[in-house]
């Protein structure tokens, strides 16, 4: 097994390493999906747009959770 690293900046954003990106064939402006498994193993692909469009889907459900009272609330989560 193969194991890759890359730092967290100070707004939590990371490069995704070279090798990845290669397995993934992932592009520029391309959506990548983060599955959380039971045992918090977490898992990275890209987005299929059958994944996109779901999450398209759903976004008008979530919108409950978007006021500025949930952005403090939540914001050092």
């Amino acid at each position: 097994m193969q194991q890759l690293f890359s730092r967290l900046t100070s707004k939590y954003q990371a490069t995704i390493p070279k090798q990845i990106r290669d397995v993934l064939h992932l592009k520029a402006k391309d959506q990548i999906i983060y599955e959380i498994l039971e045992d918090d193993t977490v898992v990275i692909r890209k987005a299929s747009a059958l994944d996109i469009e779901y999450l398209n889907a759903l976004k008008h459900t979530l919108g409950e959770w978007g006021s500025s009272e949930d952005e403090k609330a939540y914001k050092n989560l």
